[in-house]
Protein backbone atom coordinates (compact mmCIF):
# COMPACT_ATOMS: atom_id res chain seq x y z
CA UNK A 1 0.00 0.00 0.00
CA UNK A 2 1.62 3.30 -1.06
CA UNK A 3 1.84 6.32 1.19
CA UNK A 4 -0.93 8.89 0.84
CA UNK A 5 0.15 12.42 -0.02
CA UNK A 6 -0.99 15.24 2.24
CA UNK A 7 -2.58 18.25 0.55
CA UNK A 8 -0.05 20.91 1.52
CA UNK A 9 -2.48 23.82 1.19
CA UNK A 10 -4.75 22.22 3.78
CA UNK A 11 -1.84 21.31 6.07
CA UNK A 12 -0.89 24.98 6.29
CA UNK A 13 -4.43 26.04 7.18
CA UNK A 14 -5.57 23.44 9.71
CA UNK A 15 -4.18 22.25 13.04
CA UNK A 16 -5.31 19.32 15.12
CA UNK A 17 -6.36 19.99 18.72
CA UNK A 18 -5.69 17.70 21.69
CA UNK A 19 -9.08 15.99 21.44
CA UNK A 20 -8.85 15.47 17.68
CA UNK A 21 -10.84 18.43 16.37
CA UNK A 22 -9.57 20.55 13.49
CA UNK A 23 -8.86 24.21 14.22
CA UNK A 24 -8.97 26.82 11.47
CA UNK A 25 -8.73 30.58 11.06
CA UNK A 26 -11.65 32.57 9.77
CA UNK A 27 -11.86 34.04 6.27
CA UNK A 28 -12.59 37.65 5.13
CA UNK A 29 -9.87 39.33 7.20
CA UNK A 30 -7.33 40.17 4.48
CA UNK A 31 -8.67 43.23 2.62
CA UNK A 32 -11.66 45.60 2.23
CA UNK A 33 -11.62 46.19 5.96
CA UNK A 34 -13.06 49.75 5.88
CA UNK A 35 -16.68 48.71 5.71
CA UNK A 36 -16.35 45.98 8.35
CA UNK A 37 -17.07 46.96 11.92
CA UNK A 38 -14.45 46.74 14.66
CA UNK A 39 -16.52 44.04 16.37
CA UNK A 40 -16.64 41.96 13.19
CA UNK A 41 -12.89 42.30 12.59
CA UNK A 42 -12.15 41.41 16.21
CA UNK A 43 -14.25 38.23 15.91
CA UNK A 44 -12.48 37.29 12.67
CA UNK A 45 -9.16 37.18 14.56
CA UNK A 46 -10.27 34.24 16.66
CA UNK A 47 -9.73 30.69 15.50
CA UNK A 48 -12.66 28.30 15.32
CA UNK A 49 -13.34 24.60 14.84
CA UNK A 50 -14.00 23.07 11.45
CA UNK A 51 -17.67 22.26 10.87
CA UNK A 52 -18.69 18.64 11.48
CA UNK A 53 -19.95 18.28 7.89
CA UNK A 54 -16.42 18.87 6.54
CA UNK A 55 -14.43 16.75 9.01
CA UNK A 56 -14.68 13.51 7.00
CA UNK A 57 -13.23 15.18 3.88
CA UNK A 58 -10.55 16.98 5.89
CA UNK A 59 -9.33 13.72 7.46
CA UNK A 60 -9.00 12.28 3.94
CA UNK A 61 -6.98 15.30 2.76
CA UNK A 62 -4.80 15.29 5.90
CA UNK A 63 -4.10 11.59 6.56
CA UNK A 64 -1.15 12.07 8.93
CA UNK A 65 -2.48 14.84 11.16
Amino acid sequence: MPKIKTKRAAAKRFKKTANGNLKRNKAYKSHILNKKTSKRKRNLRKATMTDATNVKNMKKILPYL
